[in-house]
């Protein structure tokens, strides 16, 4: 039999206030690079570059820490109350991949 799975994207299920939220944050941290930008153009103090740079990155880790912990109160659970083992086994190995990634 073959493996008929194919994986949906996050997005189409995320609910619309979520969805909102996650995109206020990425444009903020859109609006924060473009900002680390001109600082850079403008020879700003590097300590004070380094410190908006570390700003950002910390906005960016709440908005994929939002986003894994949708993930797992939705997509995981919903394969983990299924019954369907091989769903079960790729979510937790989908799981697994993302969160190593995440700890560099």
């Amino acid at each position: 039999m073959l493996d008929t799975y194919t994986p949906i994207g996050y997005l189409s299920s995320m609910s619309q206030t979520a969805k909102s939220s996650r995109l206020k944050s990425l444009n903020r941290i859109e609006g924060q690079v473009r900002g680390l930008a001109r600082m850079v153009e403008e020879d700003r103090y590097c300590i004070d570059i380094i410190t908006q740079i570390a700003a950002a990155r910390a906005a960016l880790a709440r908005v994929e820490d939002q986003l894994l912990r949708e993930h797992v109160q939705h997509c995981v659970r919903h394969a983990m109350t299924t019954g369907n083992k091989a769903e079960q086994e790729r979510k937790i190995e989908e799981l697994m991949a993302v969160v190593s990634r995440t700890k560099a």
